[in-house]
């Protein structure tokens, strides 16, 4: 028998250390909005939840945790990744023609946060190849992605957790009515409050997020740039014969019950544009430098221009009516340069109607 995705290890390997845990989320769930508080439905359990399942497991108050229990400190927050992937179980591959290229696409514009709202499932497992988390050391094999609202504070997180050699490490960017990259300086202010808050002197705590949210911001960069590539580009998502979306509820003699995925269901994303590619990447690296009969000059040999993320907004602008603009975003693939036939190349990912 083949072995089991390493995500779904992770699921199976919770279910053993919280045993019960599912039953538990799935009566928080059915509360939602009457025995407790009330949340989003872009998130499927607060972390406030699963904090409650870890803090019953150890014995303790839920305040007590991190002080009697501090290597289980991050486990309300793996454990919702876990629970929340559960439901779909979706592991998204890309196309190994566009993976480093979609990685390596720079976040140098005004991206608003609001695209991370537009994720394929309520958590997702992207696989990453040949990448290492923090250290070159440390193998980075996929992350989880979902989002989070914090009961107490209204707050809107995109919460990562990485599957790496060394742990699951958990990672959460703010979101709201800003950039990607103010969230990403929101990030180096969290991380120095938190130092502080661990007791750290200040200017050391400083010194300390600061050089942490250094590598962190380097080594997240790629990964955001993959989610944004699945938030935008929903038809290059393909597999199993259908598109990857959130399940309904169905009913039972309980009453209505969502129930988890049977399987993992593998997701190919950017096959059609990866095929493209690869034919460009091949004839620029064949094709021999050809001389014009006219002027007698090299022709520019055939290249790959970087690709690069463009985004726009619509909608009216008449004021009062700010609420009805979009923004749409989408990732403009390497550009062949003095190749031939540039036409099955797509310059754009996916239309936009108007």
């Amino acid at each position: 028998m083949s072995e089991a995705p390493r995500p779904k290890q992770h699921l199976v390997e919770a279910g053993k250390v919280y045993t019960g845990a599912w039953k538990r989320i799935d009566h928080f769930r059915s509360e939602k909005g009457r025995q407790y508080p009330d949340w989003p439905d872009w998130c499927f359990i607060p972390i406030s939840a699963t904090y409650g399942i870890v803090a019953d497991d150890a014995g303790v108050d839920g305040s007590m945790l991190g002080h009697t229990h501090p290597e289980r400190l991050h486990d309300p927050a793996r454990l919702a990744a876990l629970a929340t992937w559960r439901v779909t179980q979706g592991i998204y591959r890309f196309d190994p023609a566009i993976y480093q290229s979609v990685a390596d696409t720079p976040l140098d514009r005004d991206l608003p946060c609001d695209v991370f709202y537009r994720l394929p499932e309520w958590c997702v497992y992207v696989e990453t190849p040949d990448m290492h988390w923090l250290w070159p050391s440390n193998q980075l094999y996929g992350f989880w992605a979902h989002l989070e609202y914090d009961i107490n504070t209204g707050r809107h997180e995109l919460r990562l957790v990485m599957d790496s050699d060394d742990a699951l490490a958990v990672l959460p960017l703010h979101l709201g009515n800003w950039s990607l990259i103010e969230a990403l300086d929101r990030l180096k202010s969290e991380s120095m409050r938190q130092a502080v808050k661990n007791d750290l002197p200040k200017s050391a705590a400083d010194l300390k997020s600061q050089g942490l949210v250094n590598v962190v911001a380097k080594n997240i960069a790629p990964l955001l740039s993959l989610l944004l590539f699945l938030c935008s580009q929903a038809d290059e998502v393909t597999g199993a014969g259908r598109k990857p979306e959130n399940p309904s509820p169905k009913r039972t003699k309980q009453g209505w019950r969502l129930f988890p995925a049977k399987s993992v269901t593998q997701w190919d994303v950017g096959v059609r544009i990866g095929s493209a590619l690869r034919k460009a990447y091949q004839q620029s690296e064949t094709r021999q430098t050809e001389v014009d009969p006219d002027t007698g000059r090299a022709r520019p040999r055939a290249h790959i221009r970087r690709a690069h993320w463009h985004g726009f907004w619509k909608g009216p602008r008449d004021p009062g009516r700010e609420d009805e603009r979009t923004f749409s975003l989408k990732w403009m693939p390497p550009i062949p340069v003095n190749v031939d036939d540039e036409a099955e190349l797509p310059t754009t990912i996916r239309p936009v109607k108007e």
